[in-house]
């Protein structure tokens, strides 16, 4: 594994650390996470830990939602209402929103309009430098020690990495952490300065966190309400939690379960764990064997049955003059990948049926 400095510090270490003194990855204990995700949201102990702490109030005030929709407005339509928002809706914008704009920048827009307009496009779950430090150092260390979601580590290693492993280490100097703050710089999201990094622990700002999480509630909820009412607005945003607690599991079976289970001819990319899996592909773009291998590209859907609704929606934008560009790599992925394939196959059975013209025969 190549070392990097940088983004091997980025992150906030674990009590349980990342790695033993043979290299070897440290699987901890569930207890052991447990321990860990109470002490990192712990506010009272380190004002510092309100990133992570902000997580787990999200996911507290979305219950009330959906205990009021199982209570009171429950109804099977509804329920595959709020499962098609969780699954398609919410799981497409996250590799819009987070995944292709955010970490990757796989495209831009043409105004900061749409930009925010695509930030704000469904219930907000939670904040994005939770997302974007962490992914940049998914990718370099993808399966090895100090991946934050390593499916190694087993499948609550990976449920509760967003506590236990996605915060910004507190400890970076200011040329490290104007390094780490230039990841966020084209969210949109209010960076603080290093001064600030150093009071609170984070990149981004908390009053402007809260306050564009606050604003995202209100307008969705008196939108939804205002079309289906209380039963509506309270049915998406039981959708909303189901895919913040799902969303936690696929870096896990994205990765094999932390098993090589590459199939031929559709995972092109043996570096590391990563699969091209047919429902989050298919529901949300996430065809995360094509993405390891182009990670700046706005399409991940490069062979005809990979449908790929994040690109379709970021396609439609520029046609409309709301993105300015992207980055599409099918091309090259054809090209190196696809074709090469289909030539070797073409290749072998004429080589074959040559050679078999000059074996002897024989009775």
């Amino acid at each position: 594994m190549a070392k990097n400095s940088f983004i091997d510090n980025l992150l906030q270490t674990p009590s349980y650390g990342w790695q033993d003194e043979n290299g070897e990855l440290i699987v901890p204990t569930t207890r052991q996470l447990w321990r860990e995700t109470f002490s990192r949201i712990n506010v009272f102990k380190n004002k510092n830990n309100w990133i992570s702490a902000i997580s787990v109030v999200m996911i507290a005030c979305l219950m009330p939602f959906a205990v009021k929709f199982f209570a009171s407005y429950f109804s099977w339509k509804l329920v595959l209402l709020a499962v098609f928002y969780s699954m398609v809706i919410m799981g497409t914008h996250g590799t819009i929103w987070y995944h292709r704009y955010c970490t990757h920048k796989a495209y831009k827009f043409s105004h900061p309009i749409w930009r925010i307009m695509t930030q704000n496009l469904v219930i907000k779950t939670f904040p994005e430098e939770m997302y974007v430090l962490s992914h940049h150092v998914h990718h370099v260390k993808s399966d090895e020690p100090g991946d934050p979601y390593n499916p190694r580590g087993g499948f609550m290693y990976c449920m509760l990495s967003e506590f236990n492993h996605h915060s910004i280490n507190k400890n970076l100097d200011e040329a490290e952490y104007r390094r780490a703050a230039r990841f966020m710089e084209h969210s949109g999201v209010e960076l603080n300065s290093y001064a600030q990094y150093r009071k609170w622990g984070s990149v981004a700002t908390p009053v402007a966190t809260i306050a564009n999480w606050a604003l995202n509630w209100a307008f969705w909820y008196v939108a939804l309400f205002l079309i289906g009412g209380h039963a509506l607005a309270c049915a998406l945003f039981t959708g909303a939690a189901l895919w913040y607690i799902g969303v936690r599991a696929f870096n896990y079976t994205g990765h094999g379960k932390g098993e090589v289970k590459h199939q031929d001819g559709i995972d092109f990319d043996r570096s590391n764990l990563s699969v091209n899996q047919v429902r989050p592909g298919l529901f949300a773009g996430e065809w995360h064997n094509n993405h390891h291998l182009y990670p700046g590209s706005a399409r991940a859907g490069f062979l005809p049955s990979q449908i790929d609704l994040a690109w379709i929606y970021i396609w439609t934008l520029h046609r409309i003059g709301m993105v300015a560009s992207y980055k599409d790599s099918k091309a090259e992925f054809m090209r190196k990948y696809l074709n090469k394939e289909q030539s070797a196959r073409t290749v072998e059975p004429a080589f074959n049926s040559q050679a078999a013209q000059h074996m002897p025969h024989r009775l």
